[in-house]
């Protein structure tokens, strides 16, 4: 079954970078619009960002402008770049395409802490 893997993730200190990968097993990767989300402890999975299969991108208010999301058609990867960094971005980062019922990954977990 096609799956999502996500890696990156670690620890790093307020206003530090990451960069987040997301590697797609199945196919048409092309095809699909490709989102990334987190969650916390106790909280609901949010949405982070999204590209669509042309290339255009969205990002949720609170990352708009220190988070930057990419993908790789070729590859089958996507990427969301991490800079300035702040604590209440700490939480499990996940890969997906958005109302596709694909099965989630692991995800990675990103700690901003001093």
């Amino acid at each position: 079954q096609a799956q999502f893997v996500e890696s990156g993730g670690g620890l790093v200190q307020p206003g530090g970078s990451l960069e987040l990968s997301c590697a797609y097993s199945g196919s048409s990767f092309n095809m699909f619009t490709m989102a990334w989300y987190r969650q916390t402890p106790g909280n609901q999975r949010e949405w982070v960002a999204s590209i669509s299969r042309g290339g255009s991108t969205n990002h949720k208010d609170f990352v708009r402008g220190r988070f930057t999301i990419s993908k790789d058609n070729a590859k089958k990867m996507g990427y969301l770049q991490m800079n300035s960094l702040k604590a209440e971005d700490t939480a499990v980062y996940y890969c997906n395409f958005p109302n596709t019922l694909r099965p989630w990954g692991q995800g990675t977990q990103v700690t901003v802490s001093s």
